[in-house]
């Protein structure tokens, strides 16, 4: 096989499924919206991972490495951007109560969230890099890759956002809930500075 699909399917899930600045916003908006009201930007942050497989699998490779100073710059600007994202969530108050008015944020939201993510940006290259053999086809590899991620975050996304709705409804209004948003938007923080610096996909 050109592409290892069952290695890159195990390393896929491992990667989709744990905690990272899309999963952080993720559980974030199901638990200040509710699972239903947030079924929008689950469906833009799965779709928006596609925006970087396509591009990195046509030549985006070639590009870094020529200037890789432009994605040195892209990584810190989109980390600041992440950082900022926590920075609201650490001050987002849960229940219905407590915004008025306020629509959770929809698809076109979601669609950025992982083009601004590094997680995702390493977790792609990373696939392109350990499990597609040398010489394969851009279209037959980068195919491959897309599917498998989407099907990954399919799964996955959801169980994230339903996950921040079942705990917003033990906390919400309680001296625990603002110990939890700081303690989401302290792990989003994390998640992107083990990315950074940490060596970690």
């Amino acid at each position: 096989m050109n592409v290892a699909i069952t290695s890159f399917a195990i390393f896929a899930a491992s990667q989709v499924g744990t905690p990272g600045p899309a999963n952080m916003a993720l559980m974030a908006t199901g638990a200040r919206y509710g699972f239903r009201a947030a079924l929008p930007f689950v469906a833009g942050v799965a779709l928006g991972k596609q925006l970087v497989i396509w591009p990195v699998g046509f030549g985006l490779m070639d590009l870094a490495g020529r200037a890789p100073w432009v994605f040195e710059m892209l990584k810190y600007a989109s980390a600041a951007y992440i950082f900022w994202l926590a920075w609201k969530v650490a001050n987002l108050r849960l229940g219905a109560g407590t915004g008025a008015g306020a629509a959770a944020p929809g698809f076109l939201a979601g669609l950025a969230v992982h083009p601004l993510n590094p997680k995702a940006w390493a977790m792609i290259v990373g696939g392109f890099t350990a499990f597609v053999a040398p010489g394969t086809p851009a279209l037959e590899a980068t195919a491959i890759i897309a599917a498998v991620l989407l099907l990954s975050q399919i799964v996955l996304h959801p169980l994230w956002t339903l996950a921040g709705a079942r705990i917003a409804r033990s906390v919400a209004g309680t001296a625990a809930e603002p110990l939890l948003m700081r303690i989401l938007a302290g792990l989003t923080v994390a998640s992107v500075l083990f990315v950074l610096f940490g060596g970690g996909t």
